[in-house]
């Protein structure tokens, strides 16, 4: 056999290829190496609360961003399976610096800041309560404080990833999501699931679930208006939802006592539908009346 064909036999490429694999995990594990020990030397310096600042001084100037350059991507994974490791030992602060460490080497997958912020605002203050005698032990009040301290490391995160993603809807849902489920905060919620609404890309829940908020903060006529013209922008997609929608609307005229004849006519909008007559709105009123009388002797 040739040594041209012996460079292209399938087991000679098999073995080629298997040891190009290994070349790079190899050098991937010694460039991650002296960039996370000097990182934890940082972390443990310092206070548990570690700023991203305080990370890049101990990886030197321009380290994250100019070293690594076209590996950035690939680190940044390889990190982020380390970040995995850290959160599954509950070490808060070590995953708080990968967190950090791994969206600056590549802030461009929106993953990373979404997962990173649910660590941060949602498994860190069950740990924190935990590390301080569990829910039964711990004051309400403190529990909320916690819940408070890392839903605002979550939001300064989210916050600069719309830096890199500023009309990506999931980042404005995110921080409404953490008002809602975590903080208990319907009102400031309303207002992120408005601006996600508001993007591009936003999915049709996001203004539903707004309007199903002002209906939580007692704000019924703003939600009425508000659904009426949703469902007037809405699409005929399926996916958009709009019987609930009209349901929900006819349930708030109920709620107002809205006239029959100044009630919601999903087919046509206002410039196109002409006022009742006198006697079109007392036959309306009739028939609402008789079908109400009907309803009510119903078996």
């Amino acid at each position: 056999m040739s040594a041209s064909s012996c460079l292209t036999h399938p087991l000679f490429l098999r073995v080629r290829s298997a040891c190009t694999v290994l070349l790079v995990l190899l050098l991937l594990g010694m460039v991650t190496r002296p960039i996370e020990a000097p990182a934890w030397q940082v972390v443990k310096a310092r206070q548990p609360e570690m700023n991203l600042e305080a990370i890049e001084g101990a990886l030197g100037q321009g380290l994250v961003v100019g070293v690594l350059g076209g590996f950035r991507a690939v680190m940044a994974d390889f990190l982020w399976i380390r970040t995995n490791t850290i959160w599954e030992r509950r070490d808060r602060v070590k995953l708080d610096a990968m967190v950090r460490l791994v969206t600056t080497l590549d802030p461009r997958p929106e993953f990373f800041w979404i997962n990173g912020a649910r660590m941060i605002a949602y498994d860190v203050p069950n740990w924190r309560i935990q590390e301080e005698g569990g829910y039964d032990e711990v004051p309400e009040s403190r529990q909320e404080e916690l819940d408070r301290e890392q839903a605002k490391q979550a939001f300064v995160m989210l916050e600069r990833a719309r830096e890199f993603h500023p009309e990506q809807a999931k980042l404005y849902l995110e921080v409404g999501q953490i008002y809602l489920n975590r903080l208990k905060d319907n009102a400031n919620a309303a207002k992120w699931f408005l601006l996600a609404s508001q993007q591009p890309d936003a999915p049709y829940f996001a203004a539903r679930i707004y309007g199903e908020l002002l209906r939580r903060e007692g704000k019924d006529i703003e939600a009425y208006e508000f659904l009426k013209q949703l469902h007037r922008d809405l699409p005929d997609d399926p996916y958009a939802q709009k019987p609930i929608i009209f349901d929900r609307i006819r349930e708030l005229e109920n709620e107002l006592k809205i006239p029959i004849w100044q009630r919601f006519q999903p087919q046509a909008s206002a410039q196109t539908l002409p006022e009742a007559s006198l006697e079109q709105k007392v036959r309306m009123f009739e028939q609402t009346h008789d079908h109400d009388h009907d309803h009510g002797h119903a078996h």
